[in-house]
């Protein structure tokens, strides 16, 4: 055998498994011989060819070192230096270890070692990113068993996932045309019209190329590509292909105009050819779609629970987590902050259905990750900072920096320091951060550097800033911003002592906000208007209004929302016992300072320095009308200390709501 080919040595196996068969077999299975036969046996049908090959090149090394040494016996070179060899081979070559932190694959893997190893890299980078091996070495791995293998499918597409994880588009597309040019060659003996081979690889080849350009934003590509998909789809007449093709069909046409009908027919329609994953993911994007429209929360609702029930009915572990975090930001874009914290904790606190190995994270996907910072955003509102920064700290170690999600929390983190040092008075570190955010959202970046330069005094700097956001957010109909723009131009106006005109824009911006049903906006923006009735002279009709909009603010609002409409409130109530009476004049004094005392509280929680200085200095006034000396002397005290920590910019007390 040593003497012949390769193809004597795999003939030489083919007879040792037939010493087993017959009426009278050569060697019992059972037996200590067929015992060792059948190992052998075993661990040599494992062997991948180049492993064979190695074997093979062994044998005859040791048969030619063999034949010089002819002072020794066979026997017990068989005896000896055959078991020396086989535990070399199987020790160095044959079991490769393998561990979650760090797999090594210096030497060929067989092919159930690969299979292993493949689908546990992938199965970390789906639950748990941080448990997988680094981008680096799990692509030198990948290269390392397509050294040996260069058609093995399976490795192509672990590829193209890892290139996903660093945005590297030109290896993921790549990696993805390898892996179908593997599986259209394995598919070789079927019908290019049929469920599988030729036609069936390449219509999903098409596909996954589509929404690989879709997610690297390059639309026109997508769009090509999946004509070419819905082509041989139809073709073919797989329905199963069009409908995924439906779906992205929506979200390319999303990016130019609404397309409602269009998901409607895709949910149908994956209804009918009973495609349940399909249809929850076209009721989901239709929900959204509808929230952005302002469609009323429970309508919204009722639609989520039949999704849900579809979810359970399934057991769609995963499409049950992106209901929930759905839910959360319906809550949070109306403006109910308590029933997204309820659905935020409702997400963290589940199981997941899907059974993971011990030490891996459940579902580490992107619908935690939203959950996640919606609740860092909602502890920052309510001035509990330390928590935020704790749940922020999970997020950094859940979601690495260089993992799919990260951009999510690097957002929020940033937005969370900027309000901090905003609040602070710290309006240069501020500005810094305004670079940080922009790079993670364009829009987001733009309105924070107009807050800056507002809080800056640099006035018509940020009227035209904000007036070329406006036009923006209109023109895409983001709506939510366009009503936080025009609360901020009409700030702008107030500062510049142009209250009139500030009215329409105000006017305009709660239409907008009660068209959409946008409720907490709504009752921020009926605040401004009150503020303005103040400011012109008719404090009574301000607190009439006021009463429409506080209770939202109190119940739903951030900290420094609640301080800021408590302020207000005192505002009014000084500005109206004016007119009053005496006695009804302290007592209308007197309840002014209560809402004061409310006000620093609040603001107080969110370190927010310059509204504590104006509450100071508003309350040593009334004090010293009512002559209370004391108390007087002790807010004097405290607003001089904050006045010459934070110097006053020259604006007048009475045209600053914020």
């Amino acid at each position: 055998m040593a003497e012949g080919e390769l193809k004597d040595m795999e003939q030489f196996f083919d007879d040792l498994s037939d010493s087993f068969t017959g009426t009278e077999p050569e060697v019992h299975k059972t037996s200590v011989v067929g015992l060792f036969l059948r190992h052998m046996i075993l661990a040599y049908n494992k062997l991948s060819f180049s492993q064979v090959y190695k074997l093979y090149t062994a044998l005859q090394q040791y048969f030619q070192n063999d034949e010089k040494k002819n002072g020794i016996d066979e026997s017990d070179m068989e005896l000896t230096n055959t078991e020396e060899l086989e535990g070399k081979m199987e020790k160095e070559e044959l079991d490769v270890p393998l561990r979650e932190e760090e797999i090594s694959c210096s030497g060929p893997l067989s092919q159930k070692q690969a299979e292993y190893f493949l689908s546990q890299q992938a199965s970390l980078l789906k639950n748990d990113e941080t448990k997988a091996l680094t981008p680096a070495s799990l692509q030198k791995e990948l290269n390392n068993l397509l050294k040996f293998n260069p058609d093995f499918a399976e490795a192509h597409y672990l590829s193209y996932l890892n290139s996903l994880r660093v945005q590297d588009v030109f290896s993921s597309t790549h990696s993805l045309l390898h892996y179908f040019d593997r599986l259209i060659l394995t598919g070789a003996e079927s019908k290019s019209n049929g469920d599988e081979g030729y036609g069936r690889s390449l219509r999903y080849a098409a596909l996954n190329l589509a929404a690989l350009h879709c997610r690297f934003g390059h639309y026109q590509q997508a769009e090509l590509a999946l004509q070419e998909a819905i082509r041989i789809a139809q073709e073919s007449n797989d329905h199963v292909c069009l409908q995924h093709c439906l779906s992205w069909l929506y979200i390319l046409e999303q990016k130019i105009f609404d397309s409602c009908v269009l998901l409607e027919h895709s949910v149908n329609k994956s209804l009918h050819f009973g495609l349940p994953y399909l249809a929850s993911l076209g009721i989901q994007s239709l929900v959204q779609q509808r929230a952005f429209a302002g469609k009323a929360a429970n309508k919204l609702m009722d639609a989520l629970k039949d999704s849900d029930l579809l979810h359970w009915k399934h057991s769609l572990s995963e499409l049950i987590d992106i209901s929930i975090a759905q839910k959360t930001a319906i809550w949070r874009l109306y403006g109910r902050s308590t029933m997204a914290l309820q659905q935020a904790q409702t997400l963290l606190s589940m199981n997941s259905l899907e059974a993971v190995n011990v030490g891996v994270q459940q579902n580490n996907t992107e619908s935690f990750a939203v959950v996640l910072c919606h609740l860092a955003e909602l502890h920052a509102e309510q001035g509990y900072f330390a928590a935020a920064s704790e749940i922020l700290k999970h997020l950094k170690e859940r979601f690495p920096p260089n993992s799919q999600h990260a951009q999510l929390w690097m957002l929020f983190d940033q937005k969370i320091q900027f309000e901090r040092a905003m609040n602070d008075g710290r309006y240069h570190i501020a500005d810094s951060l305004v670079a940080g955010i922009t790079a993670l959202n364009s829009i987001e970046g733009v309105y924070r550097k107009a807050i800056v330069l507002k809080a800056q005094n640099q006035m018509s700097e940020a009227h035209k800033l904000l007036q070329k956001l406006l036009i923006h957010c209109q023109k895409i109909k983001n709506t939510e911003m366009v009503i936080s723009v025009l609360l901020s131009i009409a700030e702008l106006y107030w500062r510049s002592s142009c209250h009139t005109i500030a009215l329409p824009v105000l006017l305009q911006a709660l239409a907008l906000s009660r068209e959409y049903s946008l409720q907490y906006l709504a009752s921020e923006t009926v605040l401004n208007l009150a503020f303005s009735q103040l400011i012109l002279g008719i404090p009574e009709q301000a607190l009439n209004i006021l009463h429409m909009a506080i209770e939202p603010v109190l119940a739903h609002g951030a900290v420094l929302d609640k301080g800021c409409a408590m302020f207000l409130v005192a505002k009014c109530q000084v500005a109206s016992a004016a007119s009053y009476t005496p006695e009804k004049k302290i007592e209308a004094l007197e309840s002014a300072i209560l809402n004061l005392n409310e006000a620093k509280t609040y603001f107080a929680k969110v370190d927010c320095k310059e509204q504590l200085r104006d509450v100071l200095y508003f309350q040593a006034r009334l004090f010293h009308t009512l002559g209370r000396t004391q108390e007087r002397n002790k807010c004097a005290m405290l607003f001089r200390q904050l006045h010459q920590e934070l110097p006053a910019h020259g604006v007048p007390l009475i045209n600053a709501f914020k």
